[in-house]
Order: structure tokens, then C-alpha cells, then sequence
């Protein structure tokens, strides 16, 4: 997995989150280079999702800053964020229910970074949907999706806004194994296209196969980070996963 980084796209600085008196996040700092995918783990009520939030803009923070290629991007509202290039996919997929298969694709292209209008919105959103496998699919109402193929169609959805960081919040979950496989086969793409990946994952085999790093929370808090390989080797890790046996 070894691949030539060269700047930091996305940094991180003291980020909290605070609601009323509980600390959700607490004083949270890394830097996700270009190119590489970074894996955010960490136990349930760690922290992790708060975190994608703050990112994309769906939670403004407390505390703390995040810059985007040198600009600070906390603080703008999530359709600004999203137009400089962060995108994300959500834990409980979110399409457009009254809109076909094509049409949730189009209406990414149409408000994303580039935005995209017309024949040429429809032609991107097609080779898309071709990429994720949803080819077939085009032209169907959403409410005939299977379970994996509404993750597919927010995947093409959020691709669609031409992304500079994708951001993944448990993409995966609720795969079986041959859907794990292909979701993990499809994101493993994505990188080689030179995409930058945040993940927020409690597949470890995913987490193993897809992260250059990764950032390990507990109590909102960072415990770890480094390779796959070093963070789930670590002592206060497997302390933080104990007893814990479908995220050990």
C-alpha cells in the first residue's frame, strides 16, 4: 500500500465538541495527506461520527479549527464545505425517495463542487452509476433498491460533487461478505484513482485492507494513530475495544 505522499490536504487542530456539559470530542488534531485513505476507529460513543460531522460541516465545533488545502473550512455551513470539496455518505443512507436512480445522481452533480447542469449532469451521473455497479439501475425508483445498492447509489450521489476528500461513515456496515468484498473492492478503486479517503469503520478487515493510518477515539478523545498494523497492536487500544468482541 505504499504510495508517494505529498502535502497535507486536510488538517485537523484541537477540534471539541461540546453538548451542554457532555464532551463529545475533546481537543482532536491530525492531518490526512493527499492520496492516502485515513481510518477514524475507536469503540460506539467515541467520537467518531461527531468528528465526520464537524468535518463536513453538519456540526459546527466548539473549539478548534479545520483547513482544507491552507483554508479554514470550520465554521461555513455544510453546502459551502461541500462545495470546496469535502463530500460525504451518512450511516443511514439518504436518498431522494421521490427521484429515480438517475435523478439522485444528477441532483449531486447539479449542486456539487463543479455543478454540472443538463446532458452533461446526466452523461457523468451514468458513468457513475456504471462505476459503482448500479449500471442496470438507472432508470429505477429508488424504493426498488436492495439494501447494498442504496449504498451504491449514495456512493455515485456524493461522487457526483467531484469530492477533493470523500468522507465514509460506515459505508460498509450492514454488507455481507461478498457485498463486504465488492464495497471493499469498490473503495479500494476510488483510491486508485488518487481520491483522498477519511473512513469511519468498525469493519477491522476493511480497516486492514483499506487505511494507510489510522486515528483511534475513545471517550472523544485520540488514543492512537499510525499504520493498521501499529494502532491495533497497541495496548491502549485493545483496552479501549475490550470486551468488545464485533469491533475487537
Amino acid at each position: 500500500m505504499a504510495t508517494t505522499m505529498t502535502r497535507d490536504v486536510l488538517s485537523v487542530r484541537g477540534l471539541t465538541k461540546r453538548f451542554g456539559g457532555l464532551v463529545a470530542v475533546n481537543g482532536m488534531s491530525f492531518d490526512v495527506r493527499e492520496h492516502e485513505v485515513m481510518g477514524i476507529i475507536g469503540p460506539n460513543g467515541s467520537g467518531k461520527s461527531t468528528m465526520i460531522n464537524m468535518i463536513s460541516g453538519a456540526l459546527q465545533p466548539t473549539a478548534g479549527t479545520i483547513t482544507l488545502n491552507g483554508q479554514q473550512i470550520s465554521g461555513l455551513p455544510a453546502y459551502q464545505i461541500n462545495r470546496r470539496g469535502v463530500s460525504r455518505t451518512f450511516q443511514l443512507v439518504r436518498p431522494l425517495n421521490e427521484l429515480s436512480v438517475m435523478e439522485n445522481v444528477v441532483a449531486g452533480a447539479a449542486f456539487g463542487h463543479r455543478r454540472r447542469w443538463g446532458h452533461e449532469a446526466e452523461a457523468f451521473a451514468e458513468t457513475l452509476l456504471q462505476k459503482v455497479g448500479m449500471g442496470r439501475h438507472i432508470h429505477l425508483p429508488v424504493a426498488s433498491l436492495t439494501y447494498i445498492d442504496t449504498k451504491r447509489l449514495e456512493l455515485a450521489r456524493v461522487l457526483a460533487s467531484e469530492p477533493e476528500v470523500l468522507l465514509l461513515d460506515e459505508w460498509l456496515a450492514g454488507l455481507n461478505p461478498t457485498e463486504l468484498t465488492t464495497g471493499i473492492e469498490l473503495i479500494h478503486s476510488l483510491r486508485a484513482e488518487g481520491r483522498t479517503i477519511i473512513v469511519v469503520e468498525h469493519v477491522m478487515d476493511a480497516i486492514r485492507s483499506l487505511c494507510d493510518r489510522c486515528v483511534v477515539m475513545s471517550s472523544g478523545a485520540m488514543i492512537a494513530e499510525g499504520t493498521p498494523a501499529e494502532v491495533l497492536a497497541d495496548r491502549e487500544v485493545i483496552r479501549a475495544y475490550l470486551g468488545d468482541e464485533d469491533d475487537a
